[in-house]
């Protein structure tokens, strides 16, 4: 079976915000899968599937369904709303609305700040939020046009706290990326690995070397 043949299944649309920053609402792995499902389920028209259709789809077992959904109302990340249908028939539906309400206040938080001031949403700067990881995530992330896995994140931060590469030295290398449309960390690495083979360790050193072989 081609790839095409499974188009017919459908496709399922996630937030980003989801992807790159579940982990940091404290959602596990299988509660993100189970996630995951509802939104598959509820972009399909169904909205309250049972245990047993969703466990199908998973590698989970009823039961593990059932304590994974409790724990996430717990948390106040799901909900189940009383509906009517079109025949004034009362039935269940599932809602992620606090979830993503959740997403968007961290993301509000720790992400990005509001300019009161002029009524717009700019970055976090280096100076206000006083964490170089913070700054250095966001700026890939504006430039890359999306948000950060948090994989990517924890590179991101093997480079200042491994590799003990300034934050001046890594948004140049960014630059490099960006001014060679790779918009991936992988080449971002590489930048950064051959300016240590050349000893480079400064923002000038690198800049002096760049116009050298431009």
């Amino acid at each position: 079976m081609q790839f095409n043949d499974y188009r017919a299944l459908g496709f399922t649309t996630l937030q980003n915000g989801l992807i790159a920053y579940y982990s940091k609402l404290n959602i596990s792995d299988a509660e993100l899968l189970l996630v995951i499902q509802l939104e598959a389920f509820n972009q399909r028209g169904e909205n309250f599937p049972s245990n047993e259709k969703i466990a199908a789809n998973t590698n989970l077992t009823v039961a593990d369904v059932g304590n994974i959904i409790q724990r996430l109302i717990d948390r106040d990340y799901l909900t189940i709303e009383q509906v009517k249908d079109s025949q004034d028939k009362i039935g269940n539906r599932y809602s992620l609305n606090k979830l993503y309400d959740a997403i968007d206040q961290y993301i509000d938080q720790n992400v990005l700040i509001k300019d009161k001031k002029r009524e717009k949403t700019i970055s976090v700067s280096d100076d206000l939020d006083n964490n170089p990881l913070n700054y250095l995530a966001r700026k890939v992330e504006v430039e890359f046009g999306r948000y950060l896995s948090p994989i990517e994140r924890e590179e991101v931060a093997q480079w200042l706290s491994v590799d003990h590469y300034t934050p001046e030295v890594i948004e140049l290398a960014l630059r490099e990326a960006v001014l060679s449309q790779a918009y991936s960390l992988k080449y971002i690495d590489r930048v950064l690995l051959n300016w240590q083979r050349h000893n480079l360790k400064t923002v000038d050193e690198i800049e002096r070397f760049l116009k050298r072989n431009r």
